[in-house]
């Protein structure tokens, strides 16, 4: 699987214009972590977070600011709160890299890019969504790739909590190869195994 089989398109955006204000609504009301920020022509310029909006949005206790130095107001545009460059993935990323780069960098959210343009975007929900799919509807979808691959009464189809077995009337093992390289492909299946029907 590629960044591209699970990322959202299209992405809600903004613009180093948009207001910070406006900013933490899309957030608030979408249930988002991360924006990505893009260009008038759709270039990724940057991100901006939760973390980046509510950075010195809280003013002090008027109470106790004669213990503190003078703070300037915060910035009132993306601009001046984005993380700048964007972490981002290419749309030809193996999944397992895409994963492994969000869990070893702690993001929430990583834009996928075709170029500089933005094309999608994969959070961790949507992975977490993509392991809980049922698995009669993965065996469902691996039977029908398999059916346009050859001859559907040649295989049996089995998937137990995401895991594949395929089951092979005959012994080929470049349509093993075949059939596990289909399995691996759909969202939800995390592994597979081809057996060759003996006896």
């Amino acid at each position: 699987m590629r960044a591209c089989d699970v990322m959202t398109s299209p992405v809600v955006t903004v613009t180093p214009s948009t207001t910070v204000k406006h900013a933490a609504e899309l957030l608030d009301s979408r249930g988002f972590t991360t924006l990505p920020v893009v260009s008038d022509d759709g270039r990724l310029l940057g991100v901006v977070t939760e973390a980046d909006i509510v950075r010195d949005r809280f003013p002090r206790d008027p109470r106790f600011r004669h213990l503190h130095p003078a703070e300037a107001p915060p910035p009132n545009t993306v601009a001046g709160i984005m993380t700048t460059p964007a972490p981002s993935a290419d749309a030809g990323t193996d999944i397992a890299d895409l994963v492994a780069a969000m869990r070893d960098n702690a993001l929430r959210a990583l834009p996928i890019v075709a170029g500089d343009r933005l094309v999608g975007i994969t959070t961790r929900s949507d992975l977490l969504h993509l392991l809980t799919r049922d698995d009669k509807a993965l065996a469902t979808a691996l039977r029908h790739r398999l059916t346009l691959y050859g001859d559907p009464t040649r295989w049996t189809v089995d998937v137990t909590d995401g895991t594949a077995t395929i089951t092979d009337t005959h012994d080929d093992p470049t349509d093993h190869h075949v059939a596990e390289v289909l399995a691996t492909s759909i969202p939800g299946i995390t592994a597979a195994r081809v057996n060759r029907v003996t006896g």
